[in-house]
């Protein structure tokens, strides 16, 4: 990227690098990143705005489906006192948006052994006492990027309900944002990643299918079929790819069955 100095005629930054070619039609606005300006398409997300504008990611990106939460963002509007949160590589830019990514929070993570705690609320209270320092302001809910709501499953977890929080908390990617806004300093992220533990391991009932497959895996029904697979050629692995039977979008879970039911 280019440089300017702040007593340039132009404190403009603009892009040189691999991907300062603009999209056909896309029109650019100013974002502010880390303090600095910057022209970009109005059409990306703000993680390949950065890119563009020369940017190379080291650290806070992953998945670059909003599922991993590696890429957490606060950013301002122009005019508003507001601070709003979102995933670098799901929210698209906005004309002078000021931005400041985050992509690790440093938040207290409890020491425990998953296989020797007790599946109760009292262990959650004693590894992590700080959740009665809530004040429920809310401000966890409010800078969540996933719309978890925050406040209810901690109140749950408070309440003894672990059940409830586990499912609450279910759509968290751990990106921290909550920790970052409590001020009560609580790193909910963590605390609800071990209720999610303790329901799957001791509170959710066993599935008898997942048992079944279990034992179907380690008896090797399927050791052929994945042999064969791997000397598949690229090319037929993908016409095998495009060709497979597909479950309608709109049917209702549990209706549908392939023709070919042979590894099920």
């Amino acid at each position: 990227m280019s440089h300017h100095d702040s007593k340039s005629a132009s404190p403009m930054q603009v892009a040189t690098g691999d991907r300062a070619i603009l999209p056909e039609g896309a029109r650019t606005i100013p974002i502010y990143v880390m303090g600095k300006r910057y022209e970009v398409p109005e059409t990306l997300t703000i993680m390949k705005a950065m890119e563009y504008a020369g940017f190379k990611f080291l650290r806070g990106a992953g998945c670059r489906g909003g599922i991993c939460g590696a890429c957490p963002t606060v950013y301002r509007k122009e005019g508003d006192y507001k601070l709003y949160f979102g995933l670098a590589c799901q929210t698209v830019v906005e004309p002078n948006m000021y931005l400041a990514q985050i992509p690790f929070y440093p938040a207290n993570r409890a020491k425990y052994d998953i296989e020797a705690i007790s599946p109760v609320a009292e262990t959650v209270h004693a590894l992590y006492p700080e959740l009665f320092r809530c004040v429920a302001c809310n401000n966890c809910t409010k800078a969540c990027p996933m719309g978890v709501e925050v406040l209810d499953y901690i109140s749950a977890i408070k309440q003894g309900d672990l059940a409830r929080a586990a499912h609450l908390s279910f759509d968290c990617i751990q990106c921290g944002m909550c920790a970052s806004r409590c001020m009560g300093e609580l790193p909910q992220y963590h605390v609800a990643q071990l209720v999610r533990r303790i329901y799957g391991k001791y509170i959710q009932p066993r599935a008898a299918h997942l048992e079944k497959r279990v034992v179907e895996i380690e008896s090797g029904k399927y050791d052929a079929m994945l042999d064969a697979l791997q000397k598949m050629s690229h090319e037929e692995l993908e016409k095998l790819y495009k060709e497979r039977e597909r479950e309608p979008d709109m049917a209702p879970p549990g209706t549908w069955m392939p023709e070919d039911t042979q590894y099920l």
